[in-house]
């Protein structure tokens, strides 16, 4: 036995106190918590702000307290308050923060008082009280919020400079990022161990042959884009032919017709934790067989079950099925999803070529989700009313690969990438935007005028939205590292529709309209605020400001000027801009940590849990 990598007093001590800083954050921007505003002796007498005006201050409404301060900073130095959080008798935490865009906190690490607390100090004595958890929930976070210190501390310890990761390709960046920037357990991954993180986790940044699976077509069902509409086709492509004569070698060996069969990846863990033990009877029967790696080297994503092959970077990506609760979720694949993918793709690559803007001056990639192969469980899938991570368990889906889709020169990189610090609180925009030789609130609206337009026109002309997040949302820069065009993924489990008539949607097909969640209009704009403006830019905002000069103000202009000329540019639209209306005085707050909290908790149910809706914050865009 041994200790897994970096556990030194000094390594847990820094990561647990970084972890406290976010806990500390983002409960308070979920109002799960409420620090409130200290008394310091050159500010007793002064009004307190207001908080709608503070959680507006990125917009350019501040208070006087705000502007006072801000008159007396050097240039680029934001203003900051002192806040205090009652946590029990024993513990009152202490802290400088200043209030951002949608009432994000931004403290200051260094000012957090008492030293040496740590998020268990703060669960330890508020668990029941001031955060009003169960003790089951209690119990169960307190062990993710251990794995995710376990990875964040390995993460320290192999952490490279902006610099360097500047250089990196899409696939090996994709290791060194700190995960999902607002849930505070975001590395948990309940089911693994500690050496299985070692091996699978995106921080381990190790390379892995997948074994494939061969399943009975009684039991398993393909599906595939018109290009690849028959498996033989996809496997020809992504096996080749040795691989292929082998794998039906082994099933006539056993006097079995291999035509009867469709072959698929598996995740090693999930096979040893759930496919052996789980489809046994399958297994004995011989409609399961297992059989060799295609000898190919894949390299875990962010999402934990999704692999960019790097032997042959033109092989498709594949999206695997995990028991691990990971972010929110069971990471595994929903039946009717995995099967309706390749029929999504290709509805929305169709959208996409049939428009000259998206085509043509957005050049957007959409990586499809071409080909799938669902298998069902004998039992679980009978059993509607199981929870659904049984009936998730045995899959696989082929996603086009960035490989191949990039110009000469282009390079790709997740938006995630763009919020991440190294060691010494560089952010990687900050790195970009110096090598790019542009001043910096030219590099943003370069950034804005290739990440928002086609997002826009997908809502505005089709009524349909992605889930534009971090890592699925995906940044194509030029030579000089100049932001040019946008790349989204992931379809099937983010594409959601308008609720309401939208005429180009009447010739969506059946199948897709069957799978794709359908919302009213005032809350498929949610899914471009909360995944694009409050899961990304949220952070960015402030890193522009402390390290760009670019004022939290300015930022979210640069933002709502895009947005006007994209409203410039079709005009004819005009009705669709009111119905999806982007610059509303305020948008609801959408909780990440609060489902988990407070909602769904660490109980099984029959569906997928949903983000939690937490009162209204004031939209930066419609001050802006």
């Amino acid at each position: 036995m041994s200790l897994p990598p970096g556990m030194d007093p000094d390594s847990w001590r820094r990561a647990g106190r970084r972890l406290l800083v976010k806990m500390i954050s983002e409960f308070a921007y979920e109002e799960i918590i409420r620090p409130e505003p200290d008394t310091e002796p050159d500010q007793e007498s002064r009004p307190e702000p207001d908080t709608e005006t503070e959680a507006a201050a990125g917009s350019g409404a501040r208070s006087g307290t705000e502007r006072t301060a801000s008159a007396a900073a050097p240039p680029g130095a934001p203003a900051t308050r002192l806040y205090r959080l009652r946590v029990s008798d024993d513990l009152t935490l202490r802290f400088r923060a200043r209030r951002g865009a949608y009432g994000h906190w931004i403290i200051d690490p260094a000012s957090l008082t008492p030293a040496g607390t740590d998020p268990f100090a703060l669960l330890l004595r508020a668990h029941d009280t001031l955060l009003g958890l169960t003790g089951d929930t209690t119990g169960h976070l307190i062990r993710e919020l251990s794995v995710t210190l376990l990875a964040d501390v390995r993460l320290s310890e192999r952490e490279l400079p902006a610099a360097r990761l500047a250089e990196l390709g899409y696939a090996e960046l994709e290791g060194h990022q700190k995960g999902h920037p607002w849930l505070v357990a975001n590395k948990g991954r309940l089911g693994f161990s500690v050496s299985d993180a070692a091996r699978w986790a995106p921080e381990a940044r190790r390379e892995q042959c997948l074994p494939w699976l061969a399943v009975r077509t009684g039991l398993a069902d393909y599906r595939g884009v018109p290009t690849l509409a028959e498996p033989h086709r996809l496997y020809e492509r992504e096996l080749g032919p040795e691989t292929l004569r082998e794998f039906r070698h082994t099933l006539r060996s056993r006097g079995l017709p291999s035509e009867d069969y469709l072959f698929l990846p598996v995740h090693p863990w999930q096979w040893d934790e759930t496919i052996a033990p789980l489809f046994a009877d399958s297994l004995a029967k011989g409609d399961i067989v297992p059989l060799r790696t295609d000898g190919d080297l894949r390299l875990p994503q962010q999402s934990v079950r999704t692999f960019l092959n790097t032997s042959r970077p033109e092989r498709h990506t594949v999206k695997l099925p995990l028991s691990v609760l990971n972010t929110l979720v069971w990471r595994g694949l929903p039946t009717e999803r995995t099967l309706a993918a390749p029929a999504v793709t290709r509805w929305i690559h169709g959208l996409r070529d049939g428009d000259a803007f998206l085509r043509d001056e957005c050049r957007v990639i959409l990586l499809g989700e071409v080909a799938s192969v669902t298998v069902r469980h004998p039992l679980y899938d009978r059993l509607p009313q199981v929870p659904y991570q049984y009936r998730e368990l045995l899959g696989c889906i082929w996603r086009e690969p960035l490989t191949g889709q990039l110009d000469s020169g282009e390079r790709a990189r997740t938006l995630a990438s763009l919020i991440h610090t190294d060691a010494r609180e560089k952010s990687l925009t900050a790195e970009l935007v110096e090598r790019s030789g542009l001043p910096p609130r030219v590099w943003l609206r370069r950034l804005f005028a290739a990440v928002l337009p086609p997002l826009l026109h997908f809502l505005y002309r089709y009524g349909t939205v992605f889930s534009p997040h971090g890592e699925n949302a995906i940044v194509v820069f030029d030579e000089d590292d100049v932001p040019v065009r946008l790349a989204v993924k992931d379809f099937v489990d983010d594409v959601n529709v308008s609720a309401d008539p939208v005429p180009e949607l009447e010739d969506m097909p059946d199948e897709v309209r069957e799978v794709l969640l359908t919302e009213p209009p005032q809350f498929l704009t949610q899914f471009i605020h909360s995944g694009l403006f409050v899961g990304v830019f949220r952070y960015l905002a402030p890193l522009c400001e402390e390290q760009l000069r670019v004022p939290e103000g300015e930022f979210w202009s640069l933002l709502r000027a895009e947005t006007e000329r994209h409203h410039a540019r079709f005009p004819e639209l005009k009705d669709r801009f009111s119905t999806f209306d982007l610059l509303t005085p305020r948008i609801e707050r959408l909780c990440l940590n609060r489902n988990r909290l407070h909602m769904d908790g660490y109980r099984d149910s029959s569906e997928r849990p949903h983000a939690a809706v937490h009162g209204t914050v004031a939209n930066p865009l419609h001050l802006a």
